[in-house]
């Protein structure tokens, strides 16, 4: 049975009572089947999975939609409980930053000032901040991370590597809808026409993924996104898969940011590059 607590005081017992390694699959709340694939793969980690639902005030900038975001406990608990997560912990904003708004916060350094970093000034400090918070209240051996919020994966790492903080931090492939729409909390704020429009981006990114030069990659992906009016790019990019530049072959990333009608929305997907043979792309 899942329990649902909202202090410190009930999380410091329910960790202390576990009956094995704490496994925590963080969120925002509103709930979707990509969230239940990191539940199920924490499921796979340990008997004890501990899922964190907090709206985190400090990664929305002044002009994002913190107060419109959904909250959706109710639901959010239903799919704990069909997923046999242990403990859910939905504190309130006061349990978290008890001194209010911290003086003292993450910095996500160069890694968090391209792409989303640059489109998001502070977002990744202030999700930086409350990920380091949420890993040591849970004391967490694991904590899994979905794979479309690729940077934020990225930087997670990065934090638990350079901070010692002592948990391993698994990135869970991304969930689709079946027309190929990366699963988001925030897809709900589409309009039929324009969810329909938002097909574009994963479109582009299988289009770039099916060629291995990267100059070809992203003229692919490119091309597609221009035909498609009802998007506006904030950037698409290829990097190798740490975030840093894109190698001349092997493991790379093509990432893609763009706005459909208010609503931001992002994907990403594996590449794999290979150098140009006889003139073509292969």
């Amino acid at each position: 049975m899942t329990e649902l607590i909202h202090t410190r005081a009930e999380l410091a017992a329910a960790v202390a009572a576990a009956p094995d390694r704490v496994a925590v699959v963080m969120t925002m709340g509103a709930l979707h089947a990509g969230h239940r694939a990191l539940m199920q793969a924490a499921r796979e980690r340990s008997a004890f999975v501990l899922v964190t639902i907090f709206v985190n005030p400090l990664q929305f900038g002044p002009n994002e939609d913190f107060d419109k975001y959904p909250r959706t406990l109710e639901a959010d608990l239903e799919a704990c409980r069909d997923e046999g997560v242990s403990v859910v912990f939905a504190p309130s904003r006061d349990e978290v930053y008890p001194d209010g708004a911290p003086s003292i916060t993450m910095n996500a350094g160069a890694l968090g000032e391209i792409l989303e970093g640059a489109s998001r000034p502070g977002h990744f400090a202030g999700m930086l901040t409350v990920v380091e918070k949420l890993l040591l209240l849970t004391r967490a051996e694991v904590a899994f991370f979905g794979e479309k919020d690729f940077q934020q994966l990225a930087l997670i790492r990065r934090m638990a590597r350079d901070l010692e903080l002592g948990t391993e931090i698994v990135g869970v492939p991304t969930v689709r809808e079946p027309d190929g729409l990366a699963l988001s909390s925030r897809n709900r704020y589409l309009s039929p026409q324009e969810r329909a429009s938002a097909l574009v981006l994963s479109r582009a990114l299988r289009e770039g993924a099916a060629h291995t030069d990267g100059d070809t990659v992203l003229a692919a992906a490119t091309k597609i996104l221009d035909d498609e009016p009802g998007v506006r790019v904030d950037y698409l990019a290829l990097t190798g898969p740490d975030l840093g530049p894109a190698p001349a072959e092997g493991a790379a990333r093509l990432l893609v940011a763009a706005r459909v009608g208010s609503t931001r929305l992002i994907d990403n997907v594996p590449i794999r590059l290979a150098p140009i043979r006889l003139g073509k792309d292969r």
